[in-house]
């Protein structure tokens, strides 16, 4: 009989190596967003995140492939981050509630990833275009709005109508807010709050 120890310590091995993988997979991208944030789209070479981060510049082009492979990986990054913070959200019992508690949570995932939310929604690289694989992938990331609005129209909060149209005119709002705080226009949420608010109240249900 073969002994499992063997397989035991090779998947620990692997799963280490993925782990190691993973975390220098950050690193560089990390590297890549202050670099951009900081210099603009000249400073991101791979010589210059290959120095930064410590490591070979061979290693960013087996990553990633190229430069516009590594500007799709950091737009998919961003989208991803967006992700995790919106699924760290509470849910709540009431859809309507939980609804309202994700609106403050996009806000913050905004201001706080400025490096990557250049990329996503400023072209903050000139000629940078996501493949429409990757368009899908940062609109899925979103998702969380469509089925929250799903569950406000069938617990007859919110009109019923495609949960993605209520989705996307709600993000245009959030995104525009945001845009005019980080120019230095707006000094709070209370703008963002407000036309968030308001885009929704266009489509709750009128009670008689």
């Amino acid at each position: 009989m073969t002994s499992s120890a063997p397989l035991g310590l090779q998947g620990a091995y692997l799963l280490g190596e993925r782990s190691s993988h993973d975390e220098l997979r950050t690193r560089l991208l990390d590297v890549a967003g202050e670099l951009l944030l900081t210099h603009g789209p000249d400073g991101l070479s791979m010589r210059r995140i290959a120095t930064e981060a410590g490591c070979s510049t061979t290693v960013i082009y087996t990553m990633f492939g190229s430069k516009e492979g590594l500007a799709e990986a950091l737009y998919l990054e961003g989208f991803e981050r967006f992700r995790r913070r919106l699924e760290a959200v509470p849910p709540r019992k009431d859809p309507f509630e939980y609804l309202t508690a994700l609106g403050p949570a996009y806000r913050e995932a905004c201001l706080s990833e400025p490096a990557y939310y250049s990329l996503m929604f400023e072209k903050a690289i000139p000629g940078f275009e996501p493949s429409e694989r990757a368009r899908t992938l940062a609109r899925a990331a979103l998702n969380i709005f469509d089925r929250v609005i799903a569950d406000c129209i069938s617990a007859g909060y919110i009109i019923p109508t495609q949960p993605r149209k209520i989705a996307d005119a709600l993000w245009a709002a959030a995104q525009g807010a945001i845009s005019l705080e980080r120019a230095g226009h707006l000094r709070d949420s209370r703008t963002y709050d407000a036309v968030t608010t308001a885009t929704i109240c266009c489509y709750l249900v009128r009670k008689e």
